[in-house]
C-alpha cells in the first residue's frame, strides 16, 4: 500500500502500536514514532513490521508496516524537521507528559512551510480534554497560528503484553471520537474515527463508565488479594462495589448529559463484560497503577463524585472507590510509593484530601472525602 501522508506519533507502546498507530497505517499515513525508550525505538528501527492481534467478538490479526521510528531524546532534531512535514501528530503518552512533548511539536511548527496545510493534532490520552492542555502547552512556545488541536476519547482495553516483541494483542471492540468544529470541513481522513459536534458526552460516558469500573474492581480487588480483575469482578463483594459506582456515574450522566437511563445501561453491561473479557487477561496492579492521576480532581472517581455532590446526588460508591484506592502499594509504581509516602507523613487529613483530589474545604464532597483517608489514617 502506498503511504501517501505522514503522521508523527509520540509513545510506541501498546495503545500507540496497537490502536493509534494501526488505523493511522490503515488511513493510507506513513507512521514516525517518536518515543525515549531505546529498546523500543530499536525494535521498530530493525523490525520492518509487527501484528496487531484483536481478540474478541471480531478476533483478527492486521500487519503494519512502512514506518519509521525515532529516538525524541537523542535524535530531536531529526524530530522535528518531520513535524515540519507531517500532516497530522498523534500521542499517547499519558496526559502527565503532553508538557514534556509540546516544545518539540511548538519546533516543528516553527520550521513548517507556511505553503502547508494546518498540522492536525490529536492528543489520544485517557484524560477529559487533553488536547486542550496540549494546545496550551504548545503555544506556550509558538503561537501555532499553523496547527488545528482537536480533543477526542479513545476507548480500547490493551491488557499487559509480553516483552521483547511489538506484536500487541488488543480486543477487538474500540471507539474513537473525535470533535469535528476544529477542522471545519477539512477533516484528516482516518480510518474508525466518529466524528462530533460535542464530545463532552462521549468522553464522560467512557471515562466515568470503562474507567471507573475498570478502576474501581482493580482497587477493590488488589484491597482483598484478588490477582487479576476477572477474578475481581467474579468477587460478590467487589462486583457489589463496582456496580454501584457505575449506578452512580449513570445518575450524574443522565442528569448532565440527558442520557436514556436504559440505553447507559446497556453500556454498563457491555462494558463489565468487556473489562472481563478471558481473552485479555489483567491485573489489578497494573490497572490500578498511577494512583495519584486517578485520584485526581477531574478523573474516573473524583469527578463524577464532585458533579453529583454539586447536585445534591449521592457519591457514597465513589467515596468508597477513593478509599480503596488508599490502599494501592506497589513498591515499583513511582505513585503508588509517592501515594504511601504522602498518607505517612503526618499531614492531616484535610491538607490530604487537597494535595490528592484538589476539592478544597468548602466543596459539598469535601467531608466524605476527609472521613475516607481520615479512616485510611487511622488503621
Amino acid at each position: 500500500m502506498a503511504l501517501s501522508k505522514k503522521a508523527v506519533h509520540f509513545g510506541a507502546g501498546n495503545i500507540g502500536r496497537g490502536f493509534v498507530a494501526q488505523f493511522l497505517h490503515a488511513s493510507g499515513y506513513e507512521v514516525v514514532f517518536a518515543d525515549v525508550n531505546d529498546e523500543l525505538i530499536g525494535l521498530l528501527q530493525q523490525q520492518p513490521s509487527f501484528e496487531v492481534h484483536e481478540v474478541g467478538e471480531d478476533s483478527r490479526t492486521s500487519v503494519v508496516d512502512g514506518y519509521r521510528a525515532i529516538n525524541s531524546r537523542s535524535d530531536e532534531e531529526a524530530l522535528v524537521a518531520e513535524i515540519a512535514t507531517a500532516d497530522i501528530v498523534t500521542t499517547a503518552v499519558g496526559a502527565r507528559i503532553l508538557p514534556f512533548v509540546a516544545p518539540v511539536i511548538a519546533q516543528g511548527l516553527a520550521a513548517r512551510s507556511a505553503d502547508l496545510a494546518p498540522l492536525a493534532v490529536i492528543a489520544c490520552e485517557n484524560a477529559i480534554n487533553a488536547t486542550d492542555s496540549l494546545a496550551e502547552a504548545v503555544r506556550s512556545h509558538h503561537p501555532a497560528d499553523n496547527a488545528v488541536f482537536a480533543n477526542c476519547a479513545i476507548d480500547r482495553i490493551v491488557p499487559e503484553q509480553a516483552t521483547g516483541t511489538l506484536d500487541v494483542t488488543i480486543e477487538s471492540f474500540f471507539e474513537w471520537v473525535v470533535e469535528s468544529k476544529p477542522f471545519g470541513d477539512h477533516r484528516p481522513e482516518i480510518q474508525g474515527v466518529t466524528w462530533v459536534d460535542d464530545l463532552e458526552p462521549f468522553i464522560e460516558r467512557k471515562l466515568f463508565t470503562v474507567n471507573t469500573a475498570h478502576a474501581a474492581a482493580a482497587y477493590h480487588g488488589f484491597a482483598r488479594g484478588l490477582g487479576s480483575i476477572r477474578e475481581a469482578l467474579s468477587d460478590p463483594e467487589v462486583m457489589t462495589e463496582v456496580r454501584g459506582t457505575l449506578a452512580e456515574t449513570k445518575a450524574l450522566l443522565v442528569a448532565k448529559h440527558g442520557l436514556d437511563p436504559e440505553v447507559q445501561q446497556q453500556y454498563i453491561e457491555k462494558n463489565l463484560v468487556r473489562i472481563s473479557n478471558p481473552h485479555l487477561p489483567d491485573t489489578t496492579e497494573r490497572v490500578g497503577r498511577n494512583p495519584l492521576r486517578k485520584l485526581s480532581r477531574h478523573e474516573r472517581f473524583v469527578g463524577p463524585a464532585t458533579q453529583l455532590a454539586e447536585r445534591g446526588l449521592e457519591a457514597d460508591a465513589l467515596v468508597r472507590a477513593v478509599r480503596a484506592a488508599l490502599d494501592f502499594e506497589v513498591t515499583d509504581d513511582v505513585e503508588s510509593v509517592e501515594l504511601q509516602a504522602l498518607l505517612r507523613s503526618g499531614l492531616p487529613a484535610g491538607e490530604l484530601v487537597v494535595t490528592l483530589t484538589g476539592v478544597d474545604a468548602e466543596h459539598p464532597l469535601f467531608a466524605a472525602l476527609e472521613a475516607a483517608v481520615a479512616s485510611k489514617l487511622s488503621v
